[in-house]
């Protein structure tokens, strides 16, 4: 009878804990600047610089601890999606040629990822990199762009794959169009959206590297993904909207822009998120905190 009540009283404070308050008190939007064509992939260096692209311009912007606001690499390589890895350099979904880059501070270019056996990858779009193990996963969807002279994928498969000890490897080609990605801190779990089938999966992270146990979390496309110091999930679509661990959604935040594509936390302290919608880029100061 007592481990009952105990296991009831852990459950409750676990509910009561995945409700807590995720936005600062009085927090509001902050605009960065609106002068972009269309911004995406987010993502902070250790110290808490944000870097994020703005594709149909081909560059990589940098938004430092300061605030102030810089062109970091020009051209590009169209990159989407972007994650720091373990060492400090910059994995790029680099799309003008379907491949995936590490780019290192001093705009040095190594192609990681250029094909899948005897395929061109559709065009790499969003990107996790492992803290644990340094595993680099990325999704591959299939969104046609204007400055390709391609008019269709050498593959029929929209994958998910993950490029490890210098390998390849397809995990789950059960898409639609799969599309943001996001790991948990411990390397354990990985989220992966299927913005086709308004779907997000959670997968266990096997020690070698590998997914098991695929799982619905909730019936909700994303564009880009990021992950809370409590586990919470954040969405992106039309605004943020972000779940619990348990799947429970907790909040909604309204971004004014035409659409929400990505987010992360950035700052000195992890606690700014830091928001890419449409032709602009936002900051929203919050009670939780980012995790790498």
């Amino acid at each position: 009878m007592r481990n009952n009540v105990l296991t009831a009283l852990l459950a409750l404070f676990a509910g009561f804990a995945g409700n807590a308050q995720v936005v600062s008190p009085d927090a509001k939007l902050q605009l960065i600047a609106d002068n972009f064509k269309f911004t995406e992939g987010p993502a902070a260096d250790a110290a808490g610089n944000v870097f994020f692209t703005d594709q149909p311009n081909n560059r990589i912007w940098k938004y430092d601890t300061d605030g102030k606001l810089s062109i970091f690499m020009e051209p590009a390589g169209r990159a989407n999606g972007l994650y720091f890895d373990r060492e400090g350099y910059l994995i790029a979904c680099a799309d003008q040629r379907y491949e995936l880059w590490r780019i290192g501070m001093d705009k040095h270019v190594q192609k990681l990822a250029i094909n899948y056996k005897d395929s061109l990858f559709n065009g790499p779009n969003d990107v996790w990199v492992s803290p644990s193990s340094g595993a680099i996963y990325f999704t591959d969807p299939y969104y046609q762009r204007d400055y390709w002279t391609r008019t269709s994928a050498d593959m029929h498969d929209r994958a998910l794959y993950v490029y490890r000890d210098g390998r390849i490897t397809r995990l789950d080609s059960q898409f639609k169009q799969p599309n943001g990605i996001i790991g948990t801190p411990d390397g354990k779990f990985l989220y992966v959206a299927d913005i086709g089938d308004s779907k997000i999966y959670r997968y266990a992270i096997q020690a070698n590297g590998t997914l098991a146990d695929k799982q619905l979390f909730v019936a909700q496309g994303s564009d880009g993904m990021t992950i809370d110091d409590q586990g919470n999930i954040y969405l992106t679509g039309k605004g943020i909207d972000i779940y619990n661990p348990s799947g429970k959604k907790i909040e909604h935040i309204d971004v004014p822009a035409k659409w929400t594509a990505n987010v992360c936390f950035g700052g000195v302290n992890r606690d700014l998120l830091f928001i890419t919608a449409s032709e602009k880029a936002f900051t929203l100061k919050m009670a939780v905190k980012g995790v790498r």
